[in-house]
């Protein structure tokens, strides 16, 4: 066993800095540039935690202009094991209604505008997204959301989109016809990026509204998306704390073995790797290049 790290990442409404003692401000610079917002360090029921504003305070980020790359390495530059997404999303199933809880299980990344690998020209690797959560973080959020009593799904799809626009009534008929239950903009390459830094990930995904497939029923407008997300928001609270308690102040690896996961994708010979592609996965990398 290890020490655990638990990183947060908070979504529309989601800021956790006043249920966390001992906090500090950890203002980092990575590689491919400043995080969302300072990183908040400190403790949440005996487990040291980390939480960062994926939009920065004040919801000032849009999702399509967030750098992912720069969040996850930052988290784990602060010493991150783990980290849990926390998102707004859309339903594209009749039986998630608003203020349900959504325990995703998969993806589909639809967007295309973002950078989504830390990898590239002189270390390429290809890391295996066919399970894209870790197992043991999915669960601990599935028995938060029991023993809280709270409406939630374990298991569903989460497809992804750019934004910041929301989907258009055949976008959102095409995503249903392909089986996904939830929409938003901002787990990929999120999900991506965590996997390449050999980070468990799981994702609490919050409905605020049914997209726009429901006939008779007018469009997603954010002012409708504020008014559930607040209620969402207090419910996610009292799960990053239940998560905490459940998960303890000590880990063991993930079941998939995400931890080692650069093991079995770096495919570019020691000899033929870039130095300076090296630098920049210092920590991204770390235990791969320290072997």
């Amino acid at each position: 066993m290890s020490a655990r790290v638990l990183a947060f990442i908070g979504g529309s409404g989601v800021y956790a800095a006043d249920a966390i003692s001992e906090a500090e401000r950890l203002d980092i610079v990575t590689p491919w540039g400043r995080p969302s917002d300072e990183i908040i360090r400190g403790r949440m029921n005996g487990v040291r935690v980390l939480f960062l504003a994926r939009h920065g305070r004040g919801h000032k980020i849009p999702p399509g202009e967030i750098n992912y790359r720069a969040n996850i390495d930052a988290l784990k530059r602060a010493g991150a094991t783990d980290i849990i997404s926390i998102s707004s999303c859309g339903s594209l199933r009749e039986d998630l209604p608003p203020g349900a809880f959504v325990i995703v299980d998969q993806f589909v990344d639809r967007t295309t505008t973002r950078e989504k690998t830390f990898f590239g020209p002189g270390f390429v690797a290809h890391v295996s997204m066919a399970d894209p959560v870790c197992p043991a973080l999915k669960d601990a959020l599935a028995e938060s959301a029991a023993a809280l009593e709270l409406p939630h799904a374990v298991g569903g799809t989460y497809v992804c989109i750019d934004g910041p626009q929301f989907s258009s009534r055949a976008e959102s008929e095409i995503y249903r016809s392909w089986k996904c239950d939830v929409i938003g903009m901002t787990n990929m390459p999120e999900a991506k990026l965590a996997r390449e830094a050999e980070l468990p990930y799981a994702t609490l995904a919050m409905v605020t509204d049914y997209d726009c497939w429901r006939a008779g029923e007018k469009a997603v407008e954010v002012t409708d998306v504020l008014a559930v997300m607040r209620s969402n928001a207090a419910n996610a609270q009292k799960m990053i704390g239940e998560l905490c308690t459940r998960l303890g102040p000590h880990r063991t690896p993930s079941p998939l073995g995400i931890e080692t996961v650069l093991d079995h994708a770096v495919i570019t010979a020691p000899e033929a790797q870039s130095a300076e592609m090296r630098q920049r996965l210092d920590v991204v990398a770390r235990r791969f290049l320290r072997k």
